[in-house]
């Protein structure tokens, strides 16, 4: 039989509880009447009443309210086998870690609200195989595809311009490397989620887009940044914050450049979104659009169904309830007297 320790410590003391109410309510009866009524009229009162089937009674009630405690504990035993499958979507998320992802006209700044975004939407998946990839003037693929939704979130946290060795932002780059990652021959059940300020330098994003778009795969980009730009914040030889600055010592801004993402999202029959302040695009992309893309099978195993058995206990309890009630505790008058 399987049920919990816990529950069946309480259901215990529960019945204890009643029995020892019952019996104390007893004794407490039997005083009061010996208290206000002659001892010779209690006798031929009580002799009217058959203590043995009183007794019956009493243990009927103990009995019923035991097999009610029991079917709460919805107890268990004999099992089946269940296959069970688990289905869903294969899911890249490409991160931009360049350095102009750590401008900071989204708080904190464009990388770390990126990296919670992430961290937020591992939290809503279910069933979904995940991977991630790094990427600025190159990309790499941190974590391939997988159901361990801790160990992508280790990496999520690791996310930073240190990644990525060469600077500059290749986003075509990064969707041909999210191409090698998702496995087999289906043209389906693949999404990438691209997050990045949208900026490239000459990677040819858009014709990669349309490889990927040849492999199944639906781009759903998230632009992160500003329109009118935002200046990026750095350490200098001596490690104190400053700007970054160009060859002629003018501060860059680095914009939001969204037509590259649009079209990106647009050749692969995905979609595309800016960054607020409130966090929730990654969320909504995947609720909406994601989870609702076709799904296959990811994963299979057999489990061990127990069977429920609290239907026994409850039909005992109903049967105690109805022996209590038909149970007459009056003695028999016969022929020769009294039984």
């Amino acid at each position: 039989m399987q049920f919990g320790a816990l529950e069946y410590i309480h259901g215990l003391w529960v019945v204890v509880g009643v029995a020892l109410f019952l019996w104390w309510s007893w004794r407490r009866g039997r005083e009061l009447l010996e208290r206000f009524a002659h001892v010779e009229m209690l006798r031929r009162m009580m002799g009217q009443v058959s203590m043995r089937k009183k007794v019956w009674k009493q243990v009927l009630i103990v009995l019923g309210l035991t097999m009610v405690v029991v079917a709460l504990m919805e107890p268990k035993w004999g099992y089946t086998w269940e296959r069970v499958v688990r289905r869903g979507v294969d899911v890249v998320v490409a991160v931009d870690v360049s350095r102009s992802m750590l401008a900071t006209d989204m708080k904190p700044s464009r990388l770390e609200r990126a990296k919670r975004s992430v961290l937020d939407l591992l939290n809503i998946m279910e069933g979904d195989r995940v991977g991630l990839i790094a990427f600025a003037g190159g990309a790499y693929i941190l974590c391939p595809l997988t159901l361990d939704y801790g160990a992508c979130k280790m990496f999520v946290d690791e996310l930073g311009p240190q990644l990525v060795s060469r600077g500059g932002t290749r986003i075509g780059d990064a969707i041909r490397k999210a191409i090698t990652v998702f496995e087999g021959q289906e043209k389906k059940h693949r999404a990438l989620i691209l997050i990045t300020d949208g900026e490239d330098h000459e990677s040819e994003p858009v014709r990669a887009a349309e490889e990927a778009a040849k492999h199944g795969i639906r781009i759903f980009c998230i632009g992160i940044g500003s329109v009118e730009g935002s200046p990026i914040q750095v350490q200098d030889g001596e490690g104190r914050q400053a700007y970054l600055r160009d060859r002629s010592g003018r501060v860059v801004l680095s914009k939001l450049g969204e037509e590259t993402l649009k079209r990106i999202a647009y050749v692969t029959g995905g979609a595309y979104v800016r960054a607020t302040a409130t966090g929730l695009e990654l969320d909504i992309l995947y609720r909406e659009r994601i989870a609702t893309m076709e799904q296959k099978e990811l994963e299979s195993s057999r489990q061990k169904r127990y069977v429920q058995r609290f239907q026994w206990p409850l039909g005992l309890a109903a049967l105690a309830v109805i022996g209590e009630a038909l149970i007459d505790d009056r003695r028999r008058a016969k022929a020769g007297g009294e039984r």
